[in-house]
């Protein structure tokens, strides 16, 4: 068998890079999305917002600076192969490096405050949340997905009776959007994990806004669960920035995992219309 080593400041460089991008250039996927609410959006308020928000993007692309004033808490994901071995230092700090330089540099806004009662700022915006899986094969992929503070605090964990079923889970999804209103800045994607623990639910309600946008479930039941879903979400009427409208959000992606004969577990996590995330294979 043959290890394959991976300098650590390979690591830092690339984190640093990703910070910025994911911050600059919002997805090809995302985009293509904005243009086909903006054609399907019958509220005159609810265009013009759309509008604004595709110009927005196109102004932080072309100027490269960040496209929203929340630049996000870093969360960072690693699918590292069994072979690599890494050299130079150690990874979790080599990615809290790369963190800290991408921010300092970008100028990125620093968002983290070091304990979450004595609000005191790190200045650098670390630490990162950094999630790892160890997969076969002498490669890294490395995501960075920064996640601001409006959307992320619509998100919540409910651990339901197995009796719910699934409609029980699609009226906790659909009551969690409307209860969330225009606080996410709509057009938003909904990530909902399905089954594992209450931890692990909530990891899949995450991991899930990972997906290309317009790639369904590739389970034909989920599938349909996010359609069914997303029409129920975009019924709600809260539209563009909550002004009323069709286009309240953009998919719905649903990710499950086995659970408890005695749980069912459902997580909603959801982005805003800025999901920035951005990826490198080392």
């Amino acid at each position: 068998m043959n290890i394959r080593e991976l300098p650590t400041q390979t690591v830092t460089d690339t984190v640093a890079r990703l910070c910025v991008e994911a911050n600059f250039f919002l997805g090809e996927d995302v985009l293509a999305k904005l243009r086909d609410c903006l054609e399907r959006e019958e509220s005159p308020l609810g265009k013009s917002v759309l509008e604004q928000v595709l110009g927005n993007a196109a102004a932080a692309r072309e100027k490269q600076v960040a496209m929203c004033q929340d630049t996000g808490y870093a969360v960072v994901f690693l699918e590292i192969g069994q072979d690599v071995h890494f050299t130079g230092g150690g990874l979790m700090e080599s990615v809290q490096e790369g963190v800290r330089r991408g921010y300092q540099s970008g100028p990125l806004r620093k968002s983290v405050v070091r304990d979450p009662l004595r609000r005191v700022n790190t200045g650098d915006n670390t630490p990162a949340i950094v999630h790892c899986e160890i997969v076969p094969g002498d490669r890294v992929r490395l995501i960075v997905a920064p996640k601001g503070g409006g959307s992320e605090n619509m998100s919540e964990v409910k651990m339901l009776p197995p009796s719910a079923g699934r409609e029980g889970v699609m009226d906790f999804v659909a009551d969690r959007v409307r209860r969330s209103g225009p606080n996410p800045c709509p057009p938003v994607i909904v990530g909902v994990g399905l089954g594992g623990t209450f931890e692990k639910c909530a990891f899949l309600a995450k991991k899930s806004l990972l997906r290309t946008l317009g790639e369904p479930h590739p389970d034909p039941y989920y599938a349909e669960m996010e359609s069914e879903l997303l029409e129920r979400v975009n019924a709600l009427g809260i539209g563009p920035m909550g002004y009323g409208g069709r286009c309240t959000a953009l998919a719905v992606h649903v990710e499950a995992h086995p659970c408890h004969i005695a749980s069912l577990p459902v997580a909603v996590n959801i982005q805003c219309h800025a999901a920035r995330h951005k990826e490198a294979v080392l």
